[in-house]
């Protein structure tokens, strides 16, 4: 069972408690940003990043507290990991002078189970395990993510709210699910600019110049993705509006469309990237 969560109010104004981002890279940064957006008070995180980008650094001045020293921060209400999941056996058992009984940890490293996080860090700890995507960068992600057992409603919220900041998410009870998860929407991004990079040498092939192409590729994979954001129509609608019987994109699809065409290329891909998730994941 899924559990779709792309309304409602979008606000960490009200938020209590400390949030200990461990982590602040891309995605770390992607949330924290999206969290000041949403009215979270700076004061109310605590920053783990050896290496902190200009952007963190000067929120410092904000009141965020950047690598604090452990025992001055307490027990956190959220602990979210956001290190590369090849250095969390090193990373994650440093996490526990913050763990206290109503902290929720939420891990959004690819491939790290919940196990993992019981074995790391606390097997009494209440876990949820995300897997976001890069457009989270722009407000425009979208996270699948799964509790264990030993999360609250109060923390599940919490965690939803930390999550939204960034886009759309859904909520899975099935950790088995998370490695489709990550085939299709985790590593998806690549597949849509694996896309536009093979439109645009087509149309180099076919007589266009270099720039223009990849200026005409670039805009209508991006225009085509915003329109089916917006559009309430099935993929398949909004396909057959564009394409006119006998027309040139109907040629076209006859060839995308074949026995041997985009789909099952897509489907072996996608169970190719769901094996290697599975094998990481141990």
């Amino acid at each position: 069972m899924t559990q779709s969560t792309t309304s409602g109010t979008r606000t960490l104004a009200g938020l209590t408690g400390t949030i200990v981002l461990c982590g602040a890279g891309k995605m770390g940064g992607a949330m924290l940003e999206g969290w000041l957006s949403l009215g979270l008070d700076p004061k109310s995180v605590v920053a783990i990043e050896p290496q902190p980008a200009r952007e963190v650094a000067t929120l410092a001045s904000r009141g965020l507290r950047l690598n604090p020293p452990a025992h001055t921060v307490g027990e956190a209400a959220a602990i979210v990991i956001a290190v590369k999941p090849q250095v969390a056996p090193d990373i994650v058992p440093t996490l526990a002078p913050y763990l206290g009984a109503g902290t929720v940890v939420l891990s959004i490293m690819a491939g790290r189970t919940l196990g993992f996080l019981e074995q790391a860090l606390s097997q009494r700890a209440a876990l949820v395990r995300a897997m976001p995507n890069t457009p989270a960068a722009i407000g425009r992600g979208i996270t699948v993510a799964v509790p264990n057992q030993r999360v609250s409603q109060r923390q599940r919220d919490l965690v939803h709210a930390l999550l939204v900041a960034t886009g759309a998410v859904e909520w899975v009870n099935d950790e088995a699910l998370m490695d489709a998860v990550t085939a299709v929407s985790g590593s998806g991004p690549a597949y849509v600019f694996l896309l536009a990079e093979a439109l645009a040498r087509a149309g180099v092939a076919a007589g266009l110049p270099e720039e223009l192409a990849g200026r005409l590729a670039r805009e209508t994979v991006a225009g085509s993705g915003e329109l089916l954001h917006r559009s309430p129509l099935e993929a398949s609608v909004l396909r057959q509006n564009v394409t006119s019987p006998g027309g040139t994109t109907a040629a076209a699809l006859d060839v995308l469309m074949a026995p041997d065409g985009l789909e099952p290329l897509m489907t072996r891909a996608v169970a190719a990237a769901t094996r290697r998730s599975r094998e990481l994941a141990g």
